[in-house]
């Protein structure tokens, strides 16, 4: 049986504001294994974006552990978490996040810059990232000459660069209408096909159905957690 590439066991994620105590997340208990699409869903305060800033290294749990490819990363320290993170997970945002100034192909190749590639080495593989997601044609471009969809095709190269083993996305079509939502979700399962790890957060049921699983949270707990059905009986006809 092959072991998770995520475990967590009774994560919790606390925080104070004043005197008050919030309970982002109560004990959670989650396995996903190489290769999964996961769909994180739930309303506003549910504790999905708490639960993938943890699954992300972007922040630390309160108690609990996090195995992450084998590795406990629930008792890192911040520089040791950025260093997984930079290894290990693409992250493709709502927003984005692209630096203006830098072309496309400058703005994929940031991540190889922290991981101590040549500037040759970046760019021709930062090229080819590019070529993959259809954006061949608009290396040279900044982001501000770009459409929406050609801005989170960038924003995926950028996450795909690393050859990260986990792609976690927040929201990934938030900004975008539904014919090039459906065109980024049609990449996302590209990646998947081509062997990685797909967690997405969001809280579009339209969007979450292309997932083979879904998770849903609801007030820091995992309220349901199903197959999809429909994707996976698709996938594996009778």
């Amino acid at each position: 049986m092959q072991q998770p590439i995520i475990s967590t066991r009774q994560l919790r994620k606390i925080y104070i504001m004043g005197a008050t105590q919030v309970n982002a997340l109560q004990s959670v208990d989650i396995d996903i294994n190489k290769n999964e699409y996961v769909a994180l869903m739930g309303p506003s305060g549910s504790g999905k974006s708490t639960l993938m800033n943890l699954l992300g290294c972007l922040d630390s749990p309160s108690s609990g552990e996090y195995w992450l490819n084998g590795t406990n990363v629930s008792t890192m320290t911040d520089g040791d978490l950025a260093e997984v993170r930079n290894k290990e997970i693409g992250f493709v945002f709502q927003t984005f996040n692209l630096l203006p100034r830098l072309s496309a192909l400058e703005n994929v190749a940031l991540p190889l810059v922290y991981a101590g590639f040549s500037k040759h080495d970046r760019l021709e593989r930062a090229r080819e990232v590019m070529a993959a997601v259809g954006l061949g044609d608009r290396v040279d471009h900044k982001p501000n000459e770009l459409s929406g969809g050609q801005r989170q095709r960038v924003a995926i190269a950028r996450a795909l660069v690393n050859n990260p083993s986990i792609i976690l996305a927040d929201e990934p079509t938030g900004n975008l209408d539904t014919k090039t939502s459906q065109e980024i979700m049609g990449i996302f399962e590209e990646i998947h096909q081509q062997g990685n790890t797909i967690i997405l957060v969001t809280h579009e049921a339209d969007i979450a159905l292309h997932a083979h699983r879904i998770v849903r949270l609801r007030d820091g707990l995992v309220e349901t957690d199903t197959r999809n059905e429909n994707i996976v009986s698709l996938l594996n006809p009778a």
